[in-house]
């Protein structure tokens, strides 16, 4: 009761203060802060139906937890104890209750095979998939926006030909092919970079190549079509007309208003990259999300596969949610529009 109420108060004041501080930026007129309180509370009702689906599919998979955890030959009066002593006896509803009680608390339950709490186990994971994440976000955008620009300047030239053509192969490539011709080529025959593990950061290097390739590809393909789109607009003939640099003109003018779509494209695949890469990790044998994903999923351990989950969609909708505020910033106008909705 003392928890029930306790949770029932914090949401009370936390809808409490985003119902004030509403009004407040109604009455201002303030149209970013309408913008981004717009998107903060569209944000928490997605989190809020996450939670739910999260819940609920977890709860129709396949197989029984406790009879991996037993023996084949345990008694049923065994069974139905240790049923009890995880709830899985109390109806779904009160188990759904427990679950995001614990949400507040920071409290995912304790894994049923290893019996370590969910969220030591998933914060040590998460910042291994961080770094590679981090990694190989840092190599797709590096390689993507560089040839993606290239290829729009020299459209229709053997420079653009080539680049995309390697980026329709960057795109059709698996990332578990990418991985083991990496391991094959860098470090069984060149003996230049480890294969496993990831104990330093030379141990990123190639997981992270195998893991950007793909994305570096697609973000070559939508920047070379967004920056041509621009660079036929009438603005950007009229810049050249007064003789501004071509370097000024494809990145201020031209580089700048062709962000939306790349950054839409940038957020999507950050979110993809911070939900951790199942094969990647297994090919590299690195424990981040992807491979604590697949091990509760093998072993039906629903407290962790469900944190494992939640993180996931979490980590997607906030890095959705800081694309929308950045829109806000790269081109007003948006922002504008929605102030006057």
């Amino acid at each position: 009761i003392y928890k029930f109420k306790d949770t029932v108060g914090q949401l009370v004041r936390f809808c409490s203060a985003v119902y004030f501080k509403w009004y407040k930026l109604k009455k201002e007129e303030n149209s970013l802060g309408k913008y981004i309180l717009k998107r903060l509370g569209q944000t928490l009702l997605v989190l809020f139906a996450i939670s739910i689906i999260v819940f609920l599919l977890m709860n129709v998979l396949p197989g029984d937890p406790v009879a991996l955890m037993l023996e084949k030959r345990a008694d049923p009066a065994t069974v139905e104890q240790v049923r009890h002593s995880l709830g899985l006896d109390k109806p779904l509803f009160q188990q759904y209750w427990d679950f995001l009680v614990g949400i507040f608390h920071g409290d995912l339950g304790t894994s049923y095979f290893t019996k370590e709490p969910v969220m030591a186990t998933l914060t040590r994971s998460f910042f291994i998939t961080l770094q590679l994440a981090a990694c190989s976000f840092v190599f797709a955008v590096i390689i993507g926006v560089t040839c993606g620009m290239l290829a729009a300047i020299y459209r229709g030239k053997a420079l653009d030909s080539t680049l995309m053509t390697l980026s329709i192969v960057g795109i059709s490539a698996p990332s578990f092919w990418v991985a083991i011709i990496l391991q094959i080529i860098f470090g069984l025959q060149l003996d230049l970079l480890p294969i496993s593990g990831f104990s330093s950061p030379i141990y990123f290097i190639l997981p992270s190549i195998a893991l950007g390739t793909r994305y570096a590809a697609s973000i070559a393909r939508i920047t070379r079509t967004s920056m041509l789109d621009v660079i036929g607009q009438d603005y950007i003939r009229t810049a050249r007309a007064k003789g501004v640099k071509e370097s000024v003109v494809m990145w201020k003018h031209a580089f700048k208003n062709a962000l939306i779509p790349i950054v839409t494209l940038l957020g999507t695949q950050l979110g993809y990259m911070l939900g951790g890469s199942m094969l990647i990790e297994k090919v590299f044998t690195i424990p981040g999300i992807g491979n604590v994903l697949v091990t509760s999923l093998n072993n039906r351990d629903l407290p962790l596969l469900r944190g494992a989950m939640l993180y996931v969609a979490v980590a997607f909708v906030l890095v959705n949610l800081l694309v929308d505020i950045s829109y806000a910033f790269i081109d007003p106008r948006i922002r504008v529009t929605e102030g006057k909705k």
